[in-house]
């Protein structure tokens, strides 16, 4: 996918300018530069913002008198997105050939591909990597004209639920604004900043990101952002910040300064929705967690990854915990399927 925005120079160049991205915050960049391509690894010296877990490895290391860090990681920094994990057609003999150079100069444990797309997956096949499985949730635009076209495929107890809960966020005195990238002014970015930063003040921690970050991508990348504002009058309440490519909408980062009922689904959810099925994108990822995702129309689907440990018999075990991992995951899906809103006769 050519326009992928989290592969892109400027989104990467603004992850590692901001210092979000550097050594000293556990992301040592290692890229790999091929005649025919360029994929992004990583040495990290722990597992924080990668979102697919593995501490309990790092912990089944340590009680083995092991290291399990530095390992290699080949991700989107902070952003769990399924999509293409190299620009170029590199041959993939060579970019593990590459991999394991790196392993072996740095002295990782292995090396971990996260959120690869069917592409990438299919290219890597005949390589020795463990394929691990989680449940995400996507929409998918089924040539709705609008978002009522779209409620109209809902069951009516379910379709009256989501009115109501969009009704509530109106009748709470509160206005949704949606803007382009090229048209967000500097005090949004700072409204959306602040919301952003809440998110993770509110749980004691520090942001992975800061300002300057954004604001270097409202420079370099905004043809490819939307943010979605919500006031009360003047007084700011909450922003979501969305990014897109030709094909999909990605709901990335949201928060508020106060507390609203039923305006996260809208900012987060039914914003996007509207937003893509106006612009004919045919999938909305909306981010990790949540199962209320279901009763809104996203739809579960299976996410990867791809593992490799230079230790034999720890590549055997993650081998064996990713086979019974995937059975349960496979599970959970079968059941979330059964609880979607649509009705059963598709029309």
């Amino acid at each position: 996918m050519s326009d992928y925005p989290f592969l892109a120079i400027p989104y990467l160049t603004a992850l590692e300018d901001s210092g979000a991205v550097v050594a000293e915050r556990g992301w040592q960049p290692r890229h790999l530069e091929l005649e025919q391509g360029w994929m992004p690894l990583y040495l990290r010296n722990q597992s924080r913002g990668e979102y697919v877990f593995d501490f309990s490895w790092a912990e089944a290391y340590q009680r083995h008198g092991l290291a399990y860090y530095p390992k290699l990681v080949t991700a989107v920094p902070f952003t769990p997105v399924a999509g293409p994990r190299w620009r170029g057609s590199p041959d993939p003999a060579l970019l593990w050939e590459g991999v394991r150079q790196q392993m072996a100069e740095t002295g990782a444990s292995g090396w971990h591909l996260l959120f690869p797309d069917q592409d990438c997956r299919e290219a890597l096949a005949d390589l020795p990597l463990v394929a691990r499985q989680a449940c995400h949730f996507r929409w998918f635009n089924r040539d709705y004209a609008d978002f009522d076209d779209y409620l109209g495929r809902f069951q009516s107890r379910k379709r009256k639920n989501l009115r109501k809960e969009r009704q509530r966020v109106v009748e709470q005195g509160v206005n949704v604004e949606r803007i382009s990238g090229s048209a967000i002014r500097r005090e949004q970015w700072r409204i959306f900043y602040q919301c952003y930063a809440s998110t993770y003040l509110k749980r004691g921690q520090f942001p992975y990101l800061d300002e300057g970050f954004f604001l270097q991508l409202a420079q370099t990348m905004a043809s490819q952002i939307m943010l979605v504002l919500a006031y009360r009058g003047e007084q700011p309440l909450a922003a979501a910040l969305y990014f897109q490519d030709s094909q999909q909408l990605y709901g990335r980062y949201w928060g508020c300064l106060e507390e609203v009922d039923g305006l996260h689904f809208e900012l987060c959810y039914y914003q996007g929705i509207e937003h893509a099925i106006e612009n004919g994108l045919q999938v909305f990822d909306p981010g990790v967690q949540g199962e209320h995702k279901i009763l809104r129309g996203f739809e579960p689907v299976i996410t990867w990854s791809l593992h490799h440990l230079r230790e034999p018999a720890f590549q055997n075990a993650i081998a064996d915990f990713c086979r019974e991992e995937a059975a349960q995951v496979h599970r959970y899906r079968e059941e979330a399927m059964t609880l979607l809103p649509f009705r059963k006769d598709g029309g």
